[in-house]
């Protein structure tokens, strides 16, 4: 990539920021219309990355494949309380290990992990792997991770490793489809008050990217939250916890508020159960970064999530943010610049992932309520 001057750079923030703006205003007539917006872009949009869905069509729940072309550098931050996954110890800055060739999201909770199989065996046929040093023999690294969608329909019917290779059949640098597909087929928010009556709401998979000259940023988002879902530029509840009457948004924060004035703990039931609620974010850039500068990139980005859902990282949550780097340019705008970018492209990216939903038995999306 050629360097950004100043002025340079200032130009494109100022264009980004235009280009937002004028998003945020379509975005919000749409919103009025419960009416998905449109955006472009797409984690794809990233040179060197391909993304496939496998949606089972017997109950919601999938799996979504990400495949990186040549060397792919990843970090993870892990504030959720209880991630569900597999490999994702090889992430930490203290792993000898630097490349990794594929990403596997996907539903069924902890029992789903059994699915990454199919996406080694797919990468292990077409000669994608570490060299091992045994003849015909490449090892590829895929990390794995999960939300818990076994509310939702037949328990029993999972992903599985076939899931997976078909997921990674499907894989190609076009626009990835967004809402019920994937790993998000069977995502739901806004569970924090079930336990009161209020049932939360169906959301899905989001992805958007962001270009600035040769630079690109990526997000996909799989928003699957116990917390309701914001709008970061007005506050307002887009998503989430429904008053049992189902006629407008409970509103956790301020429940919570007024359900611990006073109250004796035996009255306080909340549904924030281990294992059950994860929202996992995944972005991505061309530029080149070290495991542990994208371990900050990732702990950045996370606080694009918090800022669209609340309340994130509670005791039950396994939220995961994962960042990846293609290594394919050079970039003097450092870590602080891609992570605060970042950071906003993934606030916007949990919007697309409940605007883009479709309802569900038990649970109905944005587009279809009634107030």
């Amino acid at each position: 990539m050629s360097t950004l001057t100043r002025r340079q750079f200032n130009r494109s923030l100022m264009a980004s920021v235009g280009s937002v703006w004028a998003r945020d205003v379509v975005g919000n007539r749409a919103s009025e219309a419960n009416q998905p917006q449109g955006w472009a872009g797409s984690i794809t949009d990233v040179p060197g990355i391909k993304a496939g869905h496998y949606t089972d069509s017997r109950r919601p729940t999938g799996c979504t494949s990400l495949l990186f072309e040549g060397k792919a550098t990843a970090g993870v931050d892990y504030d959720g309380s209880a991630p569900g996954s597999h490999l994702g110890v090889l992430l930490q800055p203290v792993s000898p290990i630097d490349t990794i060739h594929g990403l596997l999201m996907t539903g069924g909770g902890p029992l789903g992990l059994s699915s990454v199989a199919g996406a080694v065996r797919y990468l292990e046929e077409h000669k994608t792997g570490f060299d091992w040093g045994i003849p015909n023999v490449r090892v590829p690294i895929v990390v794995g991770a999960v939300i818990d969608d076994l509310a939702l329909g037949d328990a029993r019917i999972r992903p599985d490793a076939e899931a997976a290779y078909k997921a990674c059949q499907a894989a190609s640098a076009a626009q990835l489809e967004e809402g019920n597909v994937g790993v998000g087929a069977g995502a739901t928010v806004g569970k924090f008050l079930r336990g009161k009556g209020c049932n939360g709401m169906k959301s899905g998979l989001g992805t958007s990217s962001l270009r600035l000259g040769d630079l690109i940023i990526g997000a996909l988002v799989v928003a699957n939250s116990v917390g309701d879902i914001l709008d970061r530029h007005t506050g307002k509840i887009i998503a989430g916890a429904l008053q049992p009457d189902g006629k407008g948004f409970a509103d956790i924060s301020e429940t919570l508020r007024k359900l611990a004035t006073g109250a004796r703990s035996s009255f306080l039931s909340f549904s924030d159960l281990p294992l059950r609620s994860t929202t996992l974010v995944v972005v991505a850039t061309n530029v080149s970064f070290t495991k542990t500068e994208l371990t900050k990139i990732a702990m950045m980005a996370s606080t694009g999530a918090a800022r669209a859902i609340n309340p994130y990282h509670t005791n039950g949550d396994g939220d995961s943010t994962f960042a990846i780097s293609t290594n394919r340019i050079s970039s003097d705008l450092g870590i602080s610049v891609i992570g605060a970018l970042a950071a906003d492209l993934v606030s916007e990216t949990v919007v697309r992932s409940v605007m883009h939903s479709k309802s569900v038995e038990g649970w109905v999306a944005v587009r279809d309520l009634q107030f």
